[in-house]
């Protein structure tokens, strides 16, 4: 009887000898994971309607197999564009029948990145996922080391990271073009839903193409409201990361890169209250802050000086030096860089640098390139490490610490006004045992890590 061999099979098999020829499986050539260039991926996505829908848009040159979404109505528009791709409510139910799946595209509210991603790690397939990569540091760790025990290739989602702004500011800083730089701002317009409330008291029924525990996922159960969906989640601690998490991977990226960062030494937050909460001394346990503003103090590292990084959101905004008076200074976010001898400031995603005095942009303005630049899209970026080329430009060897940095911003607030000793290697509070217990999270059964 002959035996049928799937594709994912056939690639992934030890040698196979056929007609006196040898075929050399891919892992031997390429590493575990990988597949030829000439080879279109088998991808699929777990949140297809929203963002999830703008990113598998542009990964159309390969096969769209199968698509998954809580809510039907939500990712309809997806499903209609690719009617061959099977369709699924459960992430849990579709890996475990697609044996054929390559790669996985993960678009789902931040509470459920992790355990949605490892599942397809684990299973040895590539994944690309949203920004922020996890809902809190210890994830953001697992992920990191899982991406490099598989041998997947892996993309946040933060599409700055591809683009030409990046590198354009990165090379400038590393020229010395405007000194020693001590001081960074970041700043964001976010957030623009409702944050500072407390949580719904109303009954509503649950639409009939949603499947609510399903959308709940890791996080403890609650009655359906919709309050939360399909875009205010990022306001409440059960599901998203808040003002800063949402923009952070974004705007903190470029000061990441071009200042060299790891882990911050200590990170000390302050938090908006309303009357209500003052005058009542209790915090809101439900939402993020209203504003935060969040110091991060960093060492010496590769030749540059220790450098402090603020950030503000909720409408806060950094003191501007004199030699920005007339610039066009980004209002909905972005970065300025304080040297010695000037000032870069760019907008939210790296984009849009501009150095300042004019003498010093006029003597760098033409400062040849020496990164590299990528001319695909951020998901094509990614679909290129698949098939074995360079590994992408986001990978979780660099967004896993990105986004630890970023959300120890989260951790601070919730402990506002003291100063955080952080030890990242061994990703603890050394100085309030009280404040270790936000690295992590409890998932609810059936949902863990």
């Amino acid at each position: 009887m002959k035996k049928t061999v799937s594709r994912r099979d056939f690639l992934t098999k030890t040698g196979v000898a056929t007609a006196g020829v040898m075929v050399v499986p891919r892992h031997v050539l390429g590493g575990k994971g990988f597949t030829a260039p000439s080879d279109k991926l088998n991808i699929a996505a777990i949140g297809s309607g929203g963002m999830g829908g703008g990113n598998i848009g542009r990964v159309t040159s390969e096969n769209i197999v199968a698509l998954c979404d809580v809510d039907f109505a939500r990712a309809a528009g997806t499903f209609k564009k690719f009617p061959k791709a099977k369709q699924y409510k459960d992430f849990r139910k579709m890996l475990d029948k697609e044996k054929s799946i390559d790669a996985v595209i993960v678009a789902t509210p931040d509470h459920t990145h992790a355990v949605a991603a490892m599942a397809a790690i684990k299973r040895g397939q590539h994944v690309y996922v949203q920004k922020p990569m996890t809902h809190d540091v210890f994830e953001a760790r697992k992920l990191t080391e899982a991406a490099r025990e598989y041998n997947i290739a892996s993309q946040m989602g933060n599409q700055g990271r591809s683009g030409e702004g990046t590198r354009r500011l990165a090379e400038w800083i590393w020229a010395g073009a405007i000194g020693d730089v001590k001081e960074v701002h970041s700043w964001t317009n976010r957030p623009v839903w409702p944050q500072g409330i407390d949580r719904p008291s109303d009954t509503v029924p649950v639409p009939d193409t949603l499947d609510w525990d399903l959308w709940l996922g890791t996080a403890p159960e609650r009655p359906y409201n919709p309050t939360y969906l399909p875009f205010n989640w990022r306001a409440w601690y059960d599901f998203g990361a808040g003002a800063l998490g949402d923009m952070g991977c974004h705007v903190l990226d470029p000061v990441f890169n071009a200042m060299k960062l790891k882990y911050p030494i200590w990170v000390q937050g302050s938090r908006s209250y309303d009357v209500q909460q003052m005058w009542k001394r209790f915090e809101n346990n439900e939402t993020y802050p209203r504003a935060t503003m969040i110091t991060y103090k960093f060492p010496a590292r590769e030749g540059m000086p220790p450098v402090k990084l603020k950030w503000y959101d909720g409408g806060i905004l950094p003191e501007w030096p004199a030699e920005l008076d007339g610039a066009k200074i980004p209002m909905g976010g972005g970065s300025m860089f304080i040297g010695e001898k000037g000032v870069i400031i760019c907008s939210t995603y790296g984009d849009d640098v501009q150095m300042f005095p004019e003498e010093r942009f006029l003597e760098y303005k033409t400062l040849p390139k020496t990164l590299k630049r990528i001319e695909t899209s951020h998901e094509m970026n990614w679909v290129e490490a698949c098939k074995g080329g360079e590994p992408a430009s986001s990978n979780f060897d660099y967004s896993g610490p990105l986004t630890e940095m970023v959300l120890m911003g989260n951790l601070a607030i919730r402990v506002p006004g003291e100063r955080l000793l952080w030890d990242g290697e061994n990703m603890t509070v050394t100085n309030n045992e009280d404040a270790n217990k936000y690295i992590r999270r409890e998932y609810r059964n059936g949902w863990e890590l």
